[in-house]
């Protein structure tokens, strides 16, 4: 059970809007820029998956307090980083720790012991249980667990009791409470959304991870969900989640980290994302700022010309290899690497 008096110093030491502001004003915009008062600080930690290196993040700090953003297009890594650092995935390379404790050899309930908590893109909720069990589930410690306690009734039940309040509480703050006895199965989307985050503070995490809060949850709920995220923070835990709506990412972040192919490529404000380059190209690509260049007959000339050449001839190789056009697997050729390399072949090698 959490200790009630160390809730309150954490909440005590929340910071403030201005805080934060005058704390991340002094933070270099690099990959890897060292924070004031870091709690969660990655080291060299990589990951790979069948030749194909699905995180490669050399340095990277989170900020005690405070909510980070985690962005990146689809396949950027974001997700198994989230599963190195709570212990569901072991990394090939690196070490990562929490306020110097290194976490890189734990199991997933060992981290939550620790004080890192998770949520996941999709919510493992219980389903054939009560929304209440599926948050009391998440107290650590229940001495009613052990099987020759169960002969003892007098001394958990006590602890029960207090677990059940707390769990009550939990849901009162995440306006599940109406719903405490029925099916969690019987939630939707979003609530099971909320019910996750319940059951994760039932642990009073210091650091709290949520993989993408916002996918699948109906727009009313949306807000709701927003400031409930706000609200971890103004308890003083550390937020990191994982979120591809910018209009989100401006409301709620603190600071932004953006991934691309395995690595952290960009550090920042939110507000200063768009005047990033490798920002930009890691979304929409490389060349979306080219202008075409045509002649007077309607045929490519310059750096257009180049482009439709090198395209021209991926897709002959592609065809030629026995790929399918169509496939997601197949896109347009990086100029940079030279005509004819497909972004994936550069990413194998």
């Amino acid at each position: 059970m959490p200790d009630s008096s160390a809730v309150a110093a954490r909440a005590a030491t929340a910071l403030s809007k201005e805080q934060r502001v005058a704390l991340f004003a002094q933070v270099p915009n690099t990959p890897g820029a060292p924070k004031p008062d870091a709690t969660l600080v990655v080291d060299g930690v990589s990951r790979t998956f069948g030749g194909l290196k699905a995180v490669d993040v050399a340095h990277l700090e989170i900020q005690r307090g405070c909510i980070t953003g985690l962005i990146g297009p689809n396949g950027a890594g974001k997700t198994t980083l989230f599963n190195l650092l709570t212990g569901f995935d072991r990394p090939d390379t690196g070490t990562w720790s929490m306020d110097g404790q290194p976490l890189g050899k734990m199991h997933p309930h060992q981290v939550a012991r620790k004080g890192v908590v998770r949520t996941f893109q999709l919510t493992k909720a219980l389903s054939k249980l009560t929304v209440l069990d599926n948050v009391r589930l998440g107290a650590t410690g229940q001495r009613g667990e052990r099987i020759l306690s169960t002969l003892l009734p007098w001394t958990w039940k006590a602890q029960e009791r207090q677990i059940t309040e707390r769990a009550y509480e939990l849901l009162a703050r995440f306006k599940l409470d109406a719903k405490a006895d029925d099916l969690a199965g019987s939630l939707s989307g979003g609530q099971r959304k909320l019910l996750e985050m319940a059951r994760a503070l039932m642990t009073d995490p210091a650091v709290v991870m949520l993989d993408e809060p916002m996918a699948g949850v109906n727009p009313a709920l949306t807000q709701s969900l927003l400031g409930h995220i706000k609200s971890l923070r103004d308890d003083g835990m550390t937020v990191v989640f994982v979120e591809h709506d910018m209009d989100v990412i401006r409301d709620i972040s603190d600071w932004v980290v953006v991934m691309a192919q395995g690595s952290v490529i960009a550090e920042s404000t939110p507000e200063e994302l768009s005047n990033n380059g490798a920002v930009v190209d890691a979304y929409l690509g490389s060349h979306h700022d080219q202008a075409l260049e045509f002649d007077e007959d309607g045929n490519p000339v310059g750096a257009t010309a180049e482009l439709a050449e090198a395209l021209e001839q991926a897709e002959a190789e592609e065809l030629e290899a026995g790929g399918d056009l169509s496939e997601p697997e197949f896109v347009a050729p990086d100029l940079a690497a030279g005509p004819g390399k497909h972004a994936k072949e550069e990413d194998e090698k």
